[in-house]
This record gives structure tokens, sequence and C-alpha cells, in this order.
């Protein structure tokens, strides 16, 4: 039976800048629980699928298979640094169905349930896009490794914020479809739109230094809070 949407939080049980990182504590749980509690929050979303080589850690924090979250064993060959994440995600597709898949990562852990529904109102209500996925805006002086401009002339300035908006894919998430993905192999497909988050929802953590940026920011959330 296909059900309406299906996320997919791929993770490993290593972590090369960061070691154990997924299941490591961060303001006050592991980093995994971030993500994954944000994820079940959306209630569009019937299943969260892990795609894993780490069945055992994520057993450690309290984390097995339940009606929405399913825990499959990463298969032999995917495992590995330089594995496309692209093959993950197909052999997610091609095991579980689903009308839509959202895709996102632990080490986001400052994406919101708010985030994600609206992401996918937008997906929903936009005819012409077949993926979506998320930016960040960028606005400024970018300079080529020999110092020439790339998009600005030094002789010229103008504000920056009066620049042509460049858009970096930001890795936070992802929309799309079994038919989307078919076409591409890829989870942008061919028609994809750009969905523009927060500087703070996108924080990513893939150094250390990025590890206590996230803490403080997840602490000062948290303060907010309450």
């Amino acid at each position: 039976m296909s059900e309406t949407t299906v996320a997919l939080l791929p993770m490993k049980a290593h972590s090369e800048r960061v070691p154990g990182k997924n299941f490591r504590k961060i303001a006050g749980k592991p980093l995994v629980f971030w993500v994954l509690d944000t994820l079940l929050g959306v209630d569009s979303i019937s299943r969260v699928v892990i795609n894993t080589d780490a069945r055992r850690e994520l057993a450690a924090v309290g984390i097995a298979d339940s009606d929405r979250v399913l825990i499959r064993d990463r298969r032999a060959d995917l495992c590995g640094d330089l594995v496309s994440m692209n093959l993950i995600i197909a052999d997610d597709v091609d095991s579980v169905s689903a009308d839509r898949y959202v895709m996102t990562h632990t080490t986001n852990p400052l994406l919101s349930a708010e985030t994600i529904e609206d992401a996918l109102d937008r997906f929903d209500r936009n005819d012409s896009a077949d993926s979506l996925f998320t930016v960040n805006r960028i606005q400024t002086r970018f300079y080529r490794e020999d110092g020439s401009a790339v998009n600005h002339d030094p002789g010229n300035l103008v504000r920056t914020q009066d620049l042509e908006p460049w858009f970096e894919e930001n890795s936070c998430l992802y929309v799309f479809t079994a038919s989307s993905f078919a076409g591409t192999a890829a989870r942008i497909g061919r028609k994809p739109m750009m969905y523009e988050t927060s500087p703070l929802e996108s924080q990513d953590i893939d150094e250390a230094s990025d590890w206590v940026v996230a803490e403080a920011l997840l602490e000062m959330r948290g303060r907010e809070c309450r």
C-alpha cells in the first residue's frame, strides 16, 4: 500500500570529522533525536525510514522499529564514505512506496516541523515542479582563486543587497516523488523548485566548530521556549 508521505533519514555509524556525532548528546539529547522528533511531529509524514549501518547504536539510544519508524539495514555495497547518497535513496524508494518523499539529515537539528509543513504545502501547490530542495540566499561579493571578481565590478561598487542573489543548495530538506527520482536518478528532478530556509534552520553540522554553533543555537532556542 502506498503511503502519502515517507521521510528518509539516512544515517551511518562512522563520522570522519566529528566522531560518532549522530549519537553524541547535543543540548541535552543525542543528535539523531532532534531531526527524528521533528519529522515525527509532522502529521502528514506517515513513516520515517532510517537507512543505516548503525542499528546497534540506534538501539543504545532507544530507537527501534515502531509503527512510524522503519530501520533498514544498509546493504554492504552501499556502506562507506564515498557511496553516492542517491544510491542509498534509490534503495529506499525501491523498497518503500510513497506518493512523495521528504529527505533530510541528522546534521540539521534546527530544522523545524513548521518549515517542513510549509515546504510540503508549497510543493503541493506548485503544479509545474516535480521536486523541491532548500537553499541559502546569498548576496555578497565573490572572487575566484586568482583574485578576479565573479559577480560584481570592483571598480563600480554597488551595495551587497543590490547584487543579484545567488542560491546555495544547503542539503537541509528535499521533497520528491518516485517518478521524479526515476527521471534523474537523483533527489532533485528535472523541474525543481527552490525553497529558501532561514540561516538559523540551515545550520549544518559538518565540522567540530559547527557542533559548537549548533549546540549554542539549540540551547538558546530552548531557553526562549521556556
